[in-house]
């Protein structure tokens, strides 16, 4: 029986990773929330040592929306050519900028963030997480939909949104906004896709892969 059909307290059992893992800093290398939300969206489906290679010659050209605004789709795209589906979000990037203006008007809320294109759950939980805003969900990322039903915390999903979902069933809201990081984090540095670090895990204990393996 899977562990998440059960009565594990796994927010007693999760304790440990945020403990070792709160508030550390996404690793997409970003000064202020203009970046962060450029580079969220440049992410998706590309990883994060990529988009941090491209970002300083790409700010040092578009510094804020107010410069991207000002710019157009042939000069955004000739800076993100590396970056996977560069037309497409070229395209979201010079309509956001064009649409908020400035970075003050940059949304606060998963309705206004998520209503921007290029936008989805995940990258406003991001965004939400690092600007220390009252969590609205959990981030679900490639490494959170692989190690939470890993782990036995929810069913097995490939769609982000329906591990989001479960994790917001089974995870009180007071740790919503650290959960999702920690988790993603744990499986970046131990939770590996293949050749677990099962035995340095802190939370190996209550992980029904491992309890499967020993």
């Amino acid at each position: 029986m899977n562990l998440f059909m059960g009565n594990t307290d796994w927010a007693k059992n999760l304790e440990p990773l945020l403990k070792k893992y709160k508030g550390k800093k996404h690793p997409l290398d970003y000064n202020n929330v203009y970046q962060l939300m450029i580079m969220v969206i440049l992410s998706a489906q590309d990883s994060d040592a990529n988009i941090n290679k491209i970002a300083p010659q790409f700010f040092e050209t578009y510094p804020n929306l107010e410069s991207l605004a000002a710019s157009n789709l042939e000069a955004i795209i000739s800076q993100i050519t590396k970056v996977r589906n560069f037309n497409t979000k070229a395209s979201w990037l010079l309509e956001i900028a064009q649409t908020l203006k400035t970075d003050a008007n940059i949304p606060k809320t998963m309705e206004s963030l998520t209503a921007l294109k290029g936008i989805g759950r995940k990258s406003a939980n991001v965004m939400m997480r690092e600007a220390k805003l009252p969590a609205e969900g959990i981030i679900a990322d490639l490494h959170v939909i692989r190690v939470a039903p890993r782990i036995g915390l929810t069913p097995e999903f490939k769609d982000g949104n329906r591990i989001e979902k479960e994790l917001m069933q089974v995870l009180p809201k007071t740790i919503w906004g650290e959960i999702g990081m920690a988790i993603s984090f744990l499986g970046r540095e131990t939770c590996r896709p293949t050749n677990p670090k099962c035995p340095e895990c802190e939370i190996n204990s209550s992980c029904q892969y491992y309890q499967s393996t020993i």
